[in-house]
């Protein structure tokens, strides 16, 4: 099996309850902000465990939040196995996308995985300061 050209990898911990975030993500709604240029296809909806999503647009691959519970909180676990998509909606073949372009592509992924996550952590955490316990609901 060929690995994905795009393999982005994210952890950030918010000072809520997993069902909270889990929350968040259940709200397909949501989903066109987070990645405008990606369809998303739930193939694993793992309640408060989070989601797995077959991915196209874009990008062709998969997705998923994992939502571990961590002490008084969650532990955001994000994953984007993909490659860009060719003009036909597959996967482009292999070696057809210039490495520079894949290696912009893989960092502006990851910085968007970072933006989704503090954004979360802003809107679900609110104006808890830090080291004390976290809002019961969000």
């Amino acid at each position: 099996m060929v690995s994905a050209t795009v393999d982005v990898v994210d952890e950030t911990f918010l000072a809520v309850p997993p069902p909270v975030v889990a929350a968040v993500f259940a709200d397909a709604g949501a989903w066109p902000r987070f990645w405008p240029d990606l369809v998303l296809s739930v193939y694993a909806d793992r309640g408060a465990q989070g989601l797995r999503w077959t991915v196209r647009g874009a990008l062709v691959g998969t997705m998923e939040v994992w939502l571990e519970p961590v002490l008084d909180g969650t532990l955001l676990h994000y994953f984007l196995r993909a490659d860009p998509a060719g003009p036909d909606g597959r996967a482009a073949a292999a070696g057809s996308v210039p490495a520079r372009v894949l290696a912009a592509e893989r960092r502006r992924r990851q910085l968007a995985a970072k933006r989704v996550a503090f954004h979360l952590k802003r809107r679900l955490e609110g104006d808890r300061p830090p080291g004390h316990p976290p809002v019961a609901t969000a």
